[in-house]
């Protein structure tokens, strides 16, 4: 449990701790009143990560709502293990309450409602109830789920010790905390693991690195971030993504009792030293156990460019970034040659990615000499193989990027009367394989055709409430991101694909766990994916204008610049790699965005895309 606080700024931790009134006060240094009528904690303008809030004991005879007070600001401290916090509750609540099993974020700080009629000073009997709106709530697993209703908590207070001082005695489990304290005192890392669901050979039967699958997590940001990022790891995926991924940690790998916190030295090494579930492991297992971790400390800080592991004093393994790269692919660290669009002649063309230049070239192949016109594309992330739907978006071809490839007849055929009713642009995974769907209100379907080719596959979606508009998978291959539309309402939901039966067996493919990562947008025209566990979208909220901006899978917002505004987006097209710059469709015109400048027109043409 914590607060927000509105209108005045936190002090760095080199700053005056005040102590005046009891606690670290951030509004002033007025108490909490003893009587009158609904009050709110307020909540504080988005404030400097990087300061310090430091909690203050309970003063002595301070009345019942000041200890309520003081425990809500307590709790919005960096105390590690919340012990100033656990000062203002009673011995047996400060044994039993387990603030990491969950936090509550409220869009403001938590409001105290006070039963007057019930509430007995002189009778040691003293009850608040905490009052605000949901946001969202981070579980013990560290995972952040979007929220909403209405929050409603009661603390019971009592005398207590020799000095029968006011003491909290009951009060809800967890954290609670309003969501300008949230973003201060927490940041999103991804912890990394293998997808398991996915062919480990290609139909020709040559065989694939794993993909390495970001797991994103919300750790406390001033709290030694790399050792918690660190033991989340080895305590496995979230529940989310845990039937689809793997950990090469064996089970009960931990770091060793006398670890200091983790930090790299002057090198940019970080030596992990771990307990004897470790010890003994494979060159090749141990290389996937320190890939995993490399992955997952350079999401926290990209200084990081080598990891050492020990057990029982000895080096298990050393692994650089460099070398990481041939142990799994990870779709952040792929980048790609071409950005491909469609020109106003109706072919495929591409330009050299990330280039100034204005000028595309057909490529090679049928999809660049023009003999199809072509409404939308997906080129593999290999860059080998293009898919490409028809100027009526009624047929889906797929076809080699080989000078001289012939095209032939459509792999799909949409039965949709109209247009608008027929196929959604393509999508291809890392593995090779091509997603789409078909928006035929008869017989709405998201297919899967494997390696490009064969017959589609329909995959399954239980729990899907809507028709699919637009298909996005991401490179690690188990996660979807879908554009969904009902009742005139267009939401991006993510889910999680689970593959059924033997590798390279197509018998069932099913995504499951769908959950809306936009649940303020109530339109979302645009996506694409922007980074291992993250997407730009284009959208608006109720009663607002079109907007671009980042989202997480888990519906959270990430610290990243929103884009500059841009009017009329249709498509727009990012890719894992963030070095590369945005690209658009809006006005008839393909539109980019260089790091820190403005939208730059390229040329005329729509449906930009990058590999996938």
């Amino acid at each position: 449990m914590g607060a927000d606080r509105e209108g005045s700024g936190r002090r760095p931790a080199r700053a005056v701790t005040y102590a005046v009134c009891g606690v670290v006060l951030l509004a002033g240094c007025a108490s909490m009143p003893d009587s009158g009528d609904v009050r709110g904690v307020d909540s504080t303008p988005r404030q400097d990560p990087q300061v310090r809030v430091f909690a203050m004991p309970p003063r002595e005879d301070a009345p019942p709502t000041e200890i309520v007070q003081g425990f809500l600001e307590a709790l919005t401290s960096n105390d590690p293990q919340y012990e100033t916090a656990r000062k203002y509750l009673t011995g047996e609540a400060a044994r039993t309450w387990r603030p990491q099993r969950s936090t509550t974020v409220l869009a403001g700080g938590p409001g105290t409602e006070t039963d007057h009629s019930g509430n007995r000073e002189e009778a040691n009997d003293y009850s608040v109830t905490l009052t605000g709106t949901r946001v969202a709530t981070v579980d013990a697993q560290q995972s952040y789920t979007p929220a909403e209703g209405e929050y409603r908590e009661s603390v019971h207070l009592t005398r207590a010790g020799k000095n029968r001082q006011w003491r909290i005695d009951v009060l809800p489990q967890g954290v609670i905390m309003g969501k300008s304290d949230f973003q201060r005192t927490y940041m999103s890392v991804n912890k990394y693991y293998f997808a398991s669901n996915a062919s480990p050979t290609t139909r020709a039967g040559t065989s694939r690195q794993p993909a390495a699958v970001a797991d994103p997590v919300y750790v406390r940001r001033l709290v030694d971030p790399m050792t918690q990022v660190v033991e989340s790891l080895f305590s496995g995926p979230t529940r989310l993504l845990g039937p689809v991924v793997r950990s090469s940690f064996p089970t009960g790998t931990a770091l060793a009792k006398t670890t200091d916190p983790l930090t790299p030295d002057d090198h940019n090494r970080l030596t992990v030293p771990l307990n004897d579930k470790a010890a003994g492991v494979g060159r090749d297992k141990c290389g996937e156990m320190a890939a995993q971790l490399l992955f997952t400390v350079q999401s926290l800080t990209p200084v990081v460019d080598e990891v050492e592991l020990r057990a029982g004093g000895e080096q298990l393994c050393s692994l650089t970034e460099d070398r990481a790269e041939t142990v799994a692919m990870r779709g952040s660290a792929h980048r790609p040659d071409y950005l491909y669009f469609v020109d106003d002649r109706d072919r495929l063309v591409r330009i050299a990615a990330g280039s100034k230049g204005t000028r595309a070239e057909p490529v090679p192949g049928a999809l660049g000499e023009g003999t199809v016109a072509l409404r939308s594309v997906a080129v593999s992330r290999n860059e080998h193989s293009a898919a490409a739907v028809g100027l009526d978006n009624k047929s889906l071809y797929v076809g080699s990027l080989v000078s001289g490839g012939s095209l032939g007849e459509p792999v799909l055929v949409s039965k949709g009367k109209a247009e608008q009713d027929r196929l959604t642009a393509p999508s291809w995974d890392a593995q090779g394989d091509l997603w789409i769907a078909d928006r035929d209100p008869g017989d709405p379907r998201l297919l899967l055709l494997k390696e490009g080719a064969g017959e589609p596959l329909e995959v399954r979606t239980p729990g899907l409430d809507g028709r699919i508009q637009a298909v996005r998978v991401a490179a690690d291959g188990v996660r979807i991101a879908l554009i969904v539309e009902k009742d005139g309402k267009r939401s991006l939901l993510i889910g999680r694909i689970e593959r059924d039966g033997k590798a390279g067996d197509q018998s069932a493919v099913t995504v499951h766990e769908l959950r809306s990562a936009t649940p303020e947008l109530e339109e979302v025209t645009a996506m694409s994916w922007a980074g291992d566990s993250r997407l730009v979208v284009v959208g608006r909220e109720r009663g607002g204008v079109q907007q671009i901006g980042y989202v997480q899978v888990d519906g959270s917002t990430p610290e990243v610049s929103v884009p500059a505004a841009l009017t009329g987006v249709k498509e727009i097209a990012a890719t894992e790699d963030e070095t590369l710059p945005l690209v658009a469709y809006s006005e008839d015109l393909i539109v980019r965005l260089p790091s820190g400048l403005q939208w730059q027109k390229v040329t005329e043409g729509t449906a930009p895309v990058y590999p996938g």
